[in-house]
């Protein structure tokens, strides 16, 4: 994220959920209907329209490492979802049934144990030259907003019937958020081809919500 711009980022983590839907497809047998298969086909349209635009700005989705750093982010948040909807599913469901307040303490716990150690080995040593720290407000800030942003996704995977296929394309329209955002305050260039692009991933969430009625 802090080699690309966020108007860029927000919509390939936008596509996350079709990553999501082939293993829900594999792992779950979830079955998709016409319109909810509209909407993943548009999500995968805004991909590829997506790297066109960012040719534009002098970003190369073949060559440029930062893009394959954050497609390998969103495969790896996929498997996550997954696995999620693996633990907090009832066994009926093909999962494991564990209660969604206890996943959540336990992905806290282990979140502050790897970050620490990111922290000590690899932050640390050099931080004088690279990053030194100053303190923020918003550092706490986004403690706070990760775990209630957690806690509403658990509570959705927890919920009888819940399709992680569904819940995972919803989860991200927080693209709006981040584009608006990149837009606004950092002020990005070429917003219009970014936002076209943008709205083909937003109609898609339509179809799936369509569907999904």
């Amino acid at each position: 994220m802090k080699h690309l711009p966020l108007t860029i980022v927000g919509p390939i983590n936008a596509t996350r959920p079709v990553m999501v839907l082939v293993g829900a497809l594999l792992v779950f047998g979830e079955r998709l209907n016409l319109w909810q298969w509209i909407g993943v086909a548009l999500a995968v349209m805004s991909f590829v329209m997506l790297s066109k635009s960012g040719k534009k700005e002098g970003i190369d989705f073949k060559h440029d490492k930062w893009i394959y750093f954050l497609v390998l982010a969103a495969m790896l948040g996929a498997v996550s979802g997954l696995y999620d909807k693996y633990l907090m599913a009832s066994p009926a469901d093909g999962g494991v049934g564990l209660d969604r307040m206890l996943v959540q303490s336990w992905y806290n716990i282990y979140q502050m144990a790897m970050m620490g150690a990111m922290l000590i080995f690899l932050w640390w040593p050099s931080h004088k030259k690279t990053t030194p720290f100053h303190w923020d407000w918003s550092v706490i800030f986004i403690s706070l907003f990760l775990s209630a942003a957690d806690f509403v996704y658990f509570y959705a995977l927890s919920m009888p019937g819940a399709m992680i296929s569904i819940v995972s394309m919803v989860r991200r329209g927080s693209v709006i958020v981040s584009f608006l955002f990149g837009a606004a305050l950092f002020h990005e260039k070429n917003l219009k081809a970014k936002a076209f692009d943008l709205a083909l991933v937003l109609l898609g969430m339509i179809f799936l919500y369509i569907g999904s009625k």
